[in-house]
Parts: C-alpha cells; sequence; structure tokens
C-alpha cells in the first residue's frame, strides 16, 4: 500500500492525494531502500521533491541525491532552502560535495560554502541566508510590498531586518507588528521600544537556543563583527538543533560515544568501535574495585557477613550518583545552574545525600532486623553491630555519591568537557571503589574488638 501511495502522488505534476502531507511521504520515503527512494522522488515534481528534501526527518536525502540523475539532483539542491541544502552537501563525501557547488549558480555556491565553512552546532552553522532586510528610513507599507516582492525566495518570514546605510542592523521588526501598522507609519518606529537580540556566528546552539526560549523569539539574527546581519536563526531550525543535541547527550549519558547515524544504519564495526572505548575505561576503572577488597581481605575473612551487603552498599551509592548527575548535566544544559554555582548545588547535595542515606539507612536497619527476628538468616550475637555499620555505611556512601554525582559535570565543563559525557556508569564506577573504602573503614569503627 505505501508504493501505491508513493506512485500515486509522485507520477508527474497530479495533486497530492487528499490529506498525505509532506511529512507522511517523508515518512515513506524513509522506509525505503535508497534506490527505491530515489526512484520515487525522481518521478515527482520538483515543487514537491524539494519539499521532501527540506524536511530534517529525511534522514537518507544525501543517498538519495547521489543516485539521481546529476543535472535533477543539482536543480533540486539549488531550490532547497539553504541551511538544509547545506546540511545535505556536508553529510556526503567531500569530492561530490565539491561537484555539487561547482555546478550551482554562482550565488547558491557562495551561499552555500559560507553556511558550510561554520561548525555544525554553532549559530553559523544552523542560519540560513534567506532573511529580509530593507532600509532603515523605510515606510510600513515599503517593507510589506518588500515581502510580497521576495516572498517566494525566502525560507520563511518571521520577522524583517532594518539596516542603516552602512548595512547594520538597526531593528528587527516581526510579520505581525507590520502588518497591525499604518502603511505610511515609519516601519523603524516599530522597534524602537527595544534593541535586537543577535548572535555571533560562532555562538553555541544551545546559547542561540537559550536567547530564542528567554526572549520568545520566532527567528534570531546572526550579525557579523561590525553589526551586519549575515543569515537568521529560525526556531525550527534550533528544534531541530535540539533534538540532535538531546540524543547525543543521552548517548553519552549511557556510556556510549554519540552516534553518527540512527541507530539501524549505523554499520556493525562502527557500534563496537562506539561502544568498546567507554567499556573498556569503566572495565580498568572497576578493577580498582578489585585492589580495594584485597586491601580488606582480612577484615573480609573475619566478617565474612559483611560481604553480603556489598551489592546493596554499591549500588545504591551509585544510584545516588547517577540521580545528582542527571539532575545537574540538564540544569546546565537549560542554564538553570552556571559553572560559578558549583557551591551552591554542593550545599545542596551535601545535606540532601544526608537525608537521603539516612533514609536508606534506616530501611536497610529494619531488614537486618526483620530477617533475625523472623529466622530468615542469623546475622550472629553481633547482628545489631552489623545492622549498624549497614546503616552508617549507607548515609556515606550515599552522601558521598551525591556530592561527587552533583560535581562531575562542573569539573568537566571547566576542563572544557562536554558535562554530558558524566556518564551514568562513569560515577557508578567511581563510587564503586570509593564506596568499598568507605563501607570497610566504618565497619572498622563500629565493628573493632568484636568481629574485626
Amino acid at each position: 500500500m505505501m508504493n501505491d501511495l508513493l506512485a500515486g502522488v509522485a507520477a508527474g505534476p497530479r495533486p497530492v492525494k487528499r490529506g498525505l502531507y509532506i511529512a507522511d511521504i517523508v515518512e515513506m520515503l524513509e522506509a525505503l531502500t535508497p534506490s527505491e527512494a530515489a526512484a520515487k522522488l525522481g518521478r515527482m515534481a520538483d515543487v514537491r521533491a524539494v519539499a521532501a528534501l527540506d524536511r530534517p526527518e529525511f534522514s537518507r536525502a544525501p543517498e538519495v541525491l547521489e543516485l539521481l540523475p546529476f543535472p535533477r539532483a543539482v536543480r533540486l539542491v539549488s531550490q532547497m532552502a539553504e541551511d538544509r541544502a547545506a546540511d545535505v552537501l556536508a553529510a556526503m563525501d567531500e569530492d561530490l560535495a565539491a561537484r555539487f557547488l561547482a555546478a550551482l549558480a554562482p550565488d547558491v555556491r557562495t551561499s552555500l560554502s559560507q553556511l558550510l565553512a561554520w561548525p555544525e552546532d554553532s549559530a553559523g552553522g544552523m542560519m540560513t541566508t534567506e532573511f529580509v532586510a530593507a532600509p532603515a528610513n523605510a515606510t510600513v507599507g515599503d517593507v510589506l510590498r518588500l515581502i510580497r516582492t521576495v516572498e517566494r525566495s525566502r525560507e520563511t518570514v518571521y520577522s524583517v531586518f532594518l539596516v542603516d546605510k552602512a548595512g547594520r542592523l538597526e531593528s528587527t521588526i516581526s510579520l505581525r507588528r507590520l502588518i497591525a501598522a499604518e502603511p505610511d507609519d515609519p516601519a523603524l518606529d516599530l522597534g524602537r521600544d527595544r534593541e535586537p537580540v543577535v548572535v555571533a556566528p560562532d555562538t553555541d546552539r544551545e546559547e542561540v537556543a537559550n536567547l530564542i526560549r528567554r526572549h520568545d523569539l520566532l527567528a534570531l539574527p546572526v550579525v557579523d563583527e561590525q553589526g551586519c546581519p549575515i543569515g537568521i536563526v529560525t526556531v525550527d531550525d534550533v528544534l531541530d538543533a535540539l533534538v540532535e543535541e538531546h540524543t547525543e547527550d543521552v548517548q553519552k549519558f549511557g556510556g556510549v560515544e554519540a552516534l553518527d547515524k540512527p541507530y539501524l544504519e549505523t554499520g556493525f564495526f562502527a557500534m563496537i568501535r562506539k561502544r568498546a572505548g567507554w567499556l573498556s575505561v569503566l572495565f580498568l576503572s572497576e578493577m580498582l574495585t578489585a585492589s580495594a577488597m584485597q586491601h580488606f581481605e582480612d577484615e573480609l575473612a573475619r566478617a565474612v557477613v559483611l560481604t553480603l551487603f556489598i551489592p546493596l552498599i554499591m549500588s545504591s551509592g551509585g544510584n545516588s550518583g547517577s540521580q545528582a548527575t542527571s539532575l545537574i548535566i540538564r540544569a546546565l544544559a537549560v542554564g538553570q545552574v552556571r559553572l560559578r554555582d558549583w557551591w551552591r548545588v554542593a550545599l545542596r547535595e551535601l545535606p540532601a545525600g544526608m537525608v537521603l542515606g539516612g533514609i536508606l539507612g534506616v530501611v536497610g536497619f529494619a531488614r537486618i532486623a526483620l530477617w533475625q527476628k523472623l529466622g530468615f538468616y542469623d546475622y550472629g550475637e553481633h547482628w545489631v553491630l552489623i545492622a549498624t555499620t549497614v546503616s552508617a555505611g549507607l548515609v556515606g556512601i550515599v552522601t558521598f555519591g551525591s556530592l561527587a554525582g552533583s560535581m562531575l559535570p562542573f569539573a568537566l565543563q571547566r576542563l572544557g568537557f562536554d558535562p554530558a559525557s558524566a556518564s551514568a556508569p562513569f560515577v557508578a564506577t567511581l563510587v564503586d571503589v570509593t564506596g568499598l573504602v568507605i563501607y570497610f573503614t566504618i565497619a572498622l569503627a563500629i565493628l573493632s574488638g568484636t568481629l574485626l
């Protein structure tokens, strides 16, 4: 049925079936092999093919374009939104991308080359050069007539830039304000009550997203060192970038290098390479746990009962650390906390960890007491001291886990790394090693003279 639907909408200029949107077509093209998708796309009218290629959800667009006849592929790329076209070319082989650029019209080639020069995760890499700019002395009527003239050649018209004679940005006027104003009013008067919010092309995409969110903007101007607009970042571009950023962070937090392609499209050996590095690091780190246990070998031999609670102790510390790490990574990402707030976070996590550890300590003590009284297990004549050791150990380890888990993202950011690299497995491994030291140190203090 999928092929029938595509065949019905793709044959020549015939109108698409009612209710079948571009998003539906893209979803169906994604389900096909690249060669099948290229065949279907090749039978579409240019306007519909370009609309499908312009959707970021069409992840196979680079492969499909490679399979189309080269003149047709070049024509489609030249009609795509420039920021999307730049993303597609960036995903191609360098030689093929250069061939596409050489075949494009000079003005399109220049715009795409400028976009490709910026990092993908920067404002310059996200922006489009298809914005509307009018002279600062234009009237509202002049600006509206300009919009009607150039609208078909612009990806989106959310706002209009008013520039002075030197090309510097004077003001940004929303389309809503323009429509509501009188035609003879000076357009610049609509923006005199506020300074335009702008970013440099090398601004990180997370900062761009925060500015758009904080100021409730639909579009954000990108300006050069002289203050002249060179592009615009729209809210839909930011949403696409944030989804990609969030996906990378989730993968890193799971102890995996960020995947370059969707899961099912990532090759077997590429997947092994992405996962083996972190697993090896974590394995080597866990060897320290064995070293810690060897250090307390004599204590373990005299009080074997203590080993029963090692998994309980270690997992509780790792869980509390992972909780704290998750909260702080997200808070850093959305700007709720900054690097300078580390001491405030520490002052919150220290008592929070103690209270959480106390709760688990009470549960642990009650569990040992219940098992002893009901006869499920005999912990010996010193079971109260053992329960106290476990309870105190939980307080210490959960407190340390919460504090360490909350501080690790700050430390990574201070060193210039992505805080999301503070993965849950890494935090758990860190707390495992220190947790054993804390546990047996407390055991020596409480059980000395009895079991130890």
